[in-house]
This record gives C-alpha cells, sequence and structure tokens, in this order.
C-alpha cells in the first residue's frame, strides 16, 4: 500500500500562500509537498511570491509544466494544439490541460490528501479532482471536509452509525440534542446543509471525530489508510483579513497586484487592483481588471491583444483593443466607481467590490 501524501497546490495568490504557511507552522510533523502549474504567462509578482515562500518556509515548490518537452510555454504549446481556440467560461480547457492533468499525472495512483485554500467566507466547494484516490480537504473553513464526504455521512442510512460513534465519543452536555440532529432524516423541509450547519454548530471537533471515523471504517478514501488526523481537532476558521495577516506577519508578504491603485472620474476618486492571481490575460477578470492589467502592465496588455485574431476574444462581447479606448476605459472606470460606492455601504473591505471576481473560477488555478 502506497504512504498517503499530503500536497498543496501553490496558485501565486493569496489563499494557497497562506495555506501553506498556515498547515507547515501549525502541523509541523504533516510531510507537506508543495507544487505549482506554471502556464508561462503568470504576472511577475507571481513567481515572486512563491521564491518569498520558499524562502521563509525552507522548502522547495516542485514546478509542474504540461508541456515539458516544447519549446513553447504551455499555454502556447496548447493553444496552437486546439488551433488557436482561446478558453473561455464555457471551454476551460487551459484549466483541465495546464493545472488538473499535470497535478493528476505528478500524484499519479498514490492516495493522496489535497489541501485547498478555500476560505470560511467563501460559498463555494472548489472542484479538484474526481479521481478515486484524491481527496480535498479545506482547512480554513468550519467544514473542512468536501462535498462527497458529506453526501455519505449525512446519507439517511448512516444515521445508526453516526448515532452511534456520537455515543462513543463520551459525556457531552449537547449529545442528545446531536443525536436528535443525526436522527432527523433529510428531506425537502431539511436539507443536508442544514443538517451540517446545525451539527456543526454543536460542535465542529466532535463532528470531526465522528466523519474521520467514519471515513476509516466505512470508505477508502485516502484518510482512511492514516491513523490520525490532527485537522480533526481544528476549530479555527480563517476569513480574508486572516489571510492578508498570515503574508504580512510572515514576511512572505501580498502579492503586489492586490495592492490599490488610486484611480479618479469626473472628481470621483477611488482605487481599483487586480482579485486574483493566475494567468494574466484570464478570461474571468472583470473589466476594470482588464483596464488595471492595460494601465499597470501595458506589456502584458498587448501581449493579450496579439492572442485575439480570427473571430477569438478573451470576452465574448469585446475586444481589447475596443476595450482600450480612451472613452470606454473612462466609460468602466465610471461604472466601477459607482458600484464601489454602492457597495461601500455593504462591507469594509474594498475587494469585496470584485468579490463577483475573485469567486468565479477553478480553485486550482485562483486559490
Amino acid at each position: 500500500m502506497s504512504e498517503v501524501r499530503h500536497v498543496i497546490g501553490i496558485s501565486g495568490g493569496k489563499d494557497s500562500s497562506a495555506l501553506a504557511i498556515y498547515l507547515t507552522t501549525r502541523y509541523p510533523n504533516l510531510d507537506l509537498d508543495y507544487y505549482f502549474c506554471d502556464t508561462g504567462k503568470e504576472l511577475d509578482e507571481t513567481y515572486q511570491l512563491i521564491k518569498n515562500l520558499e524562502a521563509y518556509l525552507g522548502i522547495k515548490v516542485t514546478e509542474l509544466n504540461a508541456a515539458s518537452k516544447s519549446h513553447r510555454a504551455p499555454f502556447d504549446h496548447f493553444l496552437e494544439t486546439y488551433g488557436g481556440f482561446l478558453p473561455s467560461s464555457m471551454a476551460r480547457w487551459c484549466t483541465k490541460k495546464l493545472k488538473l492533468e499535470p497535478f493528476e499525472s505528478y500524484v499519479g495512483n498514490d492516495p493522496v490528501v489535497s489541501y485547498v485554500g478555500i476560505r470560511g467566507d467563501e460559498d463555494r466547494e472548489g472542484y479538484i479532482s474526481k479521481k478515486s484516490n484524491i481527496q480535498s480537504i479545506f482547512p480554513f473553513r468550519k467544514n473542512i471536509w468536501s462535498e462527497d464526504v458529506i453526501k455519505k455521512v449525512l446519507a439517511n442510512n448512516a444515521s445508526d452509525v453516526l448515532v452511534k460513534f456520537y455515543h462513543d465519543l463520551g459525556d457531552n452536555p449537547k449529545l442528545n440534542r446531536m443525536l436528535e440532529i443525526v436522527n432527523q432524516p433529510l428531506s425537502l423541509m431539511f436539507a443536508q446543509d442544514q443538517k451540517l450547519d446545525a451539527l456543526l454548530d454543536l460542535g465542529v471537533k466532535e463532528f470531526n471525530r465522528v466523519v474521520f471515523r467514519f471515513i476509516k471504517e466505512f470508505t477508502d478514501y485516502p484518510l482512511s489508510k492514516v491513523e490520525s488526523f490532527p485537522l480533526i481537532e481544528n476549530e479555527e476558521v480563517l476569513v480574508r483579513e486572516d489571510i492578508f495577516n498570515i503574508l504580512r506577519n510572515s514576511g512572505v508578504g501580498v502579492p503586489k497586484y492586490y495592492d490599490e491603485k488610486p484611480l479618479e472620474i469626473n472628481g470621483k476618486k477611488g482605487a481599483y487592483f487586480r482579485s486574483r492571481s493566475g494567468c494574466f490575460f484570464c478570461f474571468f477578470q472583470q473589466k476594470i481588471e482588464w483596464v488595471w492589467l492595460y494601465e499597470q502592465h501595458p506589456e502584458k496588455f498587448k501581449l493579450a491583444i496579439e492572442y485575439e485574431k480570427d473571430g477569438y476574444t478573451w470576452m465574448g462581447n469585446e475586444s481589447l483593443e475596443e476595450l482600450a479606448k480612451p472613452e470606454r476605459i473612462e466609460q468602466i472606470k465610471t461604472e466601477y466607481l459607482a458600484r464601489a460606492e454602492r457597495s461601500s455601504s455593504k462591507s469594509a473591505y474594498l475587494i469585496d467590490i470584485l468579490e463577483e471576481a475573485e469567486g468565479e473560477g477553478c480553485a486550482a488555478c485562483f486559490i
């Protein structure tokens, strides 16, 4: 039987970098393996962040190259393979070819626990891989388990097992209420998410211990092959501000593209920035982020334009040449500042203005 591997994918973004720091320092006995899927089209700030992370943790991040035998950068190699067809939200061949497939090839058939940096203030699952030998864990969330695990544990036909497991934990003043929740079957009136939240509210550690035992006794997930798993005792929930604090306090630093750059249009002032890691021409960018690229990295913007040809554009309804016209940039900034003004009453965080963009895309690229 292969030994279970514990891996962290480093995207070059804030969340995955903070996760590497958090797990390495908090759980030094975990034998963590760090990898980075290089597209060849990242911002310089991304590569610098990885260097800082390696220096701080004293580790080496393994670089995975999806086209290692090609003379072209990985993205360019597969772009040629796809006949110049640019990726889009409806055809994310870049995620598949440049991120997921290299990762799955790297881990092979070994049992693998993959740690994913989705935060406690995000409402998304984060698809990484559907291979049965890869199990995803989300250390920053209240619920560290993936959807497939929760579905098995909270299934109506598993309630008797859960009752026993909760009883075996020993005396607990909340035990009766826990058992009531466990025995309440899932229905249209009591959904899985409701049951999950109720059990977590009654005791995160208790729930994690029950899930871990269930995994060991009734599944063949990678964690069924380990004697213990320290994360089941962790009740911390980390949100965006915690992530920034980890990066700042460690000295690794926050990626420079998160730095707020001032902007002013028609007397209205604000700031803009990039919300994500990933390729500099990522099609998930909002219009204001394309403007940011145009003004902060004009050379990268020009390279992005060069990819648009034969009817293929990064945005289905607008080419970058059209977006770069002065009157269009002014319009985008005006709309952005108006949205920022509306958002200011809802959140203290400027980055929440771009939260729609931050939440889109595959976790393998942006976390």
